[in-house]
């Protein structure tokens, strides 16, 4: 366990990186960082702008002001679900039934690059949860809302006998369409969004043992 008071606020000033970018009124995002050695010791601290956001969030921040409503008269998607977001035009197969949507939201680290394209899906190199070599054990995910806030957060440790670097983190975001099927049984279709994705550079070292917490936060405005 990580002993809080071994990180004090001065221990943060002196190894954070102030990367805050001005005029940002609709989407202020930024990455964070921390990584504790296995003596509790914090041995950096990152926080820096999010400066990719690809298409999939940018047409999920859309569906506010778009609207996704349909009259009571139809059973078809609008048409950002289904030709940005390629979800059905129509979901439920029982005749009587109706469809709900869930989300859900991750983090996934990686230790490649790749240049940045708004139809990205994927790290160039995931890091597998475990803890074999180049593995991270992935504790489970956490998401907090404050105002118009969102924090997603994960909490890693390197098991293994060598020095892990992360390079790259995304946060994926999940949809679940829950429906009845054609027996008139529960059933659910999955689909998955890299919504954002950015790099580290220097990267991200976690040396054995050592315990790392990556959150993503996203703040809407305007």
């Amino acid at each position: 366990m990580v002993s809080p008071d071994l990180a004090d606020e001065e221990d943060i000033v002196k190894l954070i990186i102030p990367n805050d970018l001005p005029d940002e009124p609709v989407l202020k995002a930024y990455v964070e960082a921390e990584v504790y050695d296995k003596e509790g010791r914090l041995i950096d601290y990152r926080r820096q702008p999010l400066r990719s956001p690809t298409g999939w969030l940018l047409a999920l921040m859309a569906i506010p002001i778009i609207g996704t409503y349909q009259s009571s008269s139809s059973s078809q998607a609008s048409s950002v679900l289904v030709n940005t977001l390629g979800l059905p035009s129509q979901q439920v197969t029982y005749a009587s039934g109706a469809a709900n949507v869930a989300w859900d939201f991750s983090i996934q680290l990686g230790a490649g690059t790749q240049a940045f394209s708004p139809t990205l899906n994927s790290l160039a190199a995931p890091i597998a949860n475990g803890s074999g070599a180049g593995q991270l054990s992935y504790g489970p995910v956490s998401v907090t809302y404050s105002g118009t806030t969102i924090y997603t957060y994960v909490t890693v440790v390197n098991y293994s006998s060598t020095t892990i670097n992360v390079t790259e983190v995304g946060l994926i975001g999940t949809i679940y369409i829950q429906y009845q099927n054609s027996s008139n049984a529960y059933a659910y279709n999955t689909y998955t969004y890299l919504l954002t994705y950015d790099t580290f550079s220097p990267a991200i070292s976690l040396p054995p043992a050592a315990i790392a917490t990556f959150k993503v936060a996203l703040s809407f405005s305007g």
